[in-house]
């Protein structure tokens, strides 16, 4: 429908830089060629499972806030007339457009949410996943996502979780994380991936098949740290444990938190899904 092109966005307050290069590099290092279409699907319907898709009208146009590498939008292009990638990382978008060549529909823009080329109210759909936790004001970025949504329109979001529905020694556990967190990701990226690839056999391997494990036995493993990859595979954690560990800037939410601030960007009949991951939640912008 329309042609690849790829714009510079204007220069934005409500970016961390460093952040951005950290992405960069992580959709460089792992492009997502190498993980099973059918794991990737079964991510995306986890994503997925609460977006209105029989809502839009015919040859829809939207955008994915944060494409990456492109990994949802090849799920999303299909179904839509233009889909509008957009990620602040020059990088990632040369992976995302590698990714996606076979769809004509995809434009690629090199820009911020409050940046971002399209008009305002222009927009039938939209979506960010896993990447406003990264910006520093989270809430002005999800407002910037709902302005480009016409009235009536959706915008799915999946934040960072702050385990406000796990117990508080869990809660304990990712403290302790935190502090190699911050460590880890000032790291050159070398050692960064070295230490978040032993990270991935250690630690999410291990923990992952434990809880695979116990299931199979019938055990109630939920609690178990890192439960939610049990069903991954090794090249998904060496990617997450990239990103959890790897990233300068995170943020992590409620759900009330999230419910509020989607509700103070302009977004109603806000509907937070009770499923893995968490927290996933659309809501649609305020006619």
């Amino acid at each position: 429908m329309t042609n690849n092109t790829t714009e510079q966005g204007s220069a934005a307050a409500n970016v961390d830089a460093a952040t951005v290069i950290s992405f960069g590099d992580e959709w460089a290092r792992f492009d997502q060629s190498d993980l099973d279409e059918a794991e990737l699907a079964r991510m995306f319907a986890g994503y997925f499972h609460v977006f209105p898709w029989d809502t839009f009208p015919a040859e829809p146009e939207g955008f994915d806030m944060g494409c990456g590498s492109g990994r949802w939008a090849k799920f999303v292009a299909p179904r839509v007339g233009r889909l509008n990638c957009l990620d602040p990382s020059h990088k990632a978008l040369v992976v995302a457009r590698r990714n996606l060549a076979q769809f004509p529909n995809a434009a690629f823009h090199e820009a911020t949410a409050d940046s971002a080329p399209m008009r305002k109210a222009s927009q039938d759909f939209g979506y960010s996943l896993g990447v406003l936790h990264h910006i520093p004001d989270t809430g002005a970025a999800l407002r910037s996502c709902t302005e480009l949504l016409k009235p009536g329109a959706p915008f799915l979001v999946y934040l960072y979780y702050r385990f406000d529905n796990r117990p508080t020694w869990f809660r304990l556990v990712w403290k302790t994380s935190e502090l190699l967190r911050s460590g880890i990701s000032r790291l050159p990226n070398r050692a960064k991936h070295l230490v978040t690839d032993i990270i991935a056999a250690f630690i999410y391997w291990p923990l992952a098949r434990i809880a695979r494990l116990g299931e199979t036995f019938g055990l109630n493993t939920k609690n178990v740290p890192l439960y939610g990859y049990r069903n991954f595979s090794f090249y998904t954690m060496r990617t997450d444990s990239r990103d959890r560990f790897g990233t300068p800037l995170e943020q992590r939410f409620t759900r009330d938190e999230i419910h509020d601030m989607m509700a103070a960007a302009g977004l109603t009949d806000i509907v937070v899904s009770d499923k893995e991951p968490y927290w996933c939640a659309v809501g649609t912008r305020h006619e």
